[in-house]
């Protein structure tokens, strides 16, 4: 039976540059020195330690306005705790995208007046959102340890044959990414793994393939578990966000990246609803969406920027790295937030059934 499908995720397209922007940043930047801190949460790990040199450490140093870093996982849930008891501690937020318009629509989240943050229409398509600003695209890859396997993997389908990749498999522990991965493992070229998925045969089909290496799955829940597994030899080869490999890379570990079939979105910045910060809130994305201030998070973490002239300030060898770039852009597949948003609670809970049994 097909679902009612209507928006899918539009791939990443650049568009017209605005006006310039320095006049109103200076502008938007007056503030008093002795404001009180704006609590800003992200991932952490290595995106929260590339987000302190970029922009936390230079944002107060710039404006006067004290900022307190923090980190979480991606749940709404603690958000929607806040709003609803009107004890909202936490006033900036990282979010991923069908997680930010699930909580646009419930009103956790202040909507975004574009005209207010100043920055024109410089910045890609997808950053613009209701309730959000999108601050850099990552992907969900196939990673893997070649000191572990005879051959490389350069698919899902190979990630799936556990006859000549001998070896536990890393999966994050949830329906999104994973089941998407079993399609494509499963032959379903990445153009059409939504349309499968809309479907109820689809769904079934991708519960079906994850039947098959079950037993040879050790699921993830945090960003830094698939590296730290790899390295370990806990697991031969894991998905895992693109950022936390690049950083495991260069601490000399011998992982690698496969990018045919990865999975491309944004994460954003997001105001909760009741906020006392606002206006510093305001301030901070817009210097967070400078150029020059992307080039340093993306130089740090190979996440793409959202701002296209970062890139003309990244040397050819970090460009290469990000999920942006045009060769890991081929055979990737953009995440399609608005599956996502209709039906993600139902695949959630039907994949929380699954893997407990």
């Amino acid at each position: 039976m097909k679902r009612d499908l209507n928006h899918p995720s539009q791939p990443i397209t650049r568009l017209a540059r605005g006006v310039a922007l320095g006049g109103l940043f200076t502008a938007g930047l007056a503030m008093s020195a002795g404001a009180q801190a704006l609590t800003v949460i992200s991932f952490g790990g290595a995106s929260g330690d590339a987000m302190e040199k970029a922009y936390y450490g230079p944002f107060q140093e710039s404006s006067g306005i004290e900022l307190t870093p923090g980190d979480y996982n991606g749940e709404l849930s603690r958000i929607r705790a806040m709003v609803e008891t009107d004890n909202v501690s936490w006033d900036l937020v990282e979010m991923e995208s069908p997680e930010l318009v699930r909580g646009c629509f419930e009103g956790l989240f202040e909507p975004i007046d574009w005209e207010r943050l100043g920055l024109g229409d410089v910045l890609i398509d997808s950053a613009f959102n209701d309730c959000g600003v999108g601050t850099f695209v990552w992907s969900t890859v196939l990673a893997y340890n070649a000191d572990e396997l005879d051959s490389a993997p350069t698919s899902w389908e190979d990630f799936w044959n556990v006859e000549d990749f001998p070896g536990k498999r890393g999966l994050r522990r949830g329906a999104k990414y994973t089941l998407e991965f079993a399609l494509q493992a499963d032959g379903v070229p990445a153009s059409e793994v939504y349309d499968v998925l809309s479907t109820d045969e689809g769904v079934d089909r991708a519960f079906a393939k994850l039947d098959e290496i079950k037993e040879h799955i050790q699921w993830w829940e945090a960003g830094a578990q698939p590296p730290q597994w790899l390295v370990a030899g806990d697991v031969v080869m894991t998905s895992s966000y693109n950022g936390r490999i690049a950083a495991a890379q260069e601490e000399g570990t011998p992982l690698e990246i496969v990018w045919d079939g990865s999975i491309y979105d944004l994460d954003y910045w997001a105001i909760v609803a009741g906020s006392d910060y606002v206006d510093e809130a305001y301030q901070f994305i817009e210097f967070a969406s400078q150029p020059e201030n992307q080039a340093v998070y993306s130089s740090e973490i190979p996440y793409g920027p959202v701002h296209p002239d970062a890139l003309d300030e990244l040397d050819d060898e970090q460009a290469r790295r990000m999920p942006t770039h045009a060769d890991n852009l081929d055979g990737a597949l953009a995440m399609n937030t608005a599956f996502w948003v209709s039906y993600g609670e139902e695949l959630e809970q039907r994949f929380n059934a699954w893997a407990a049994q």
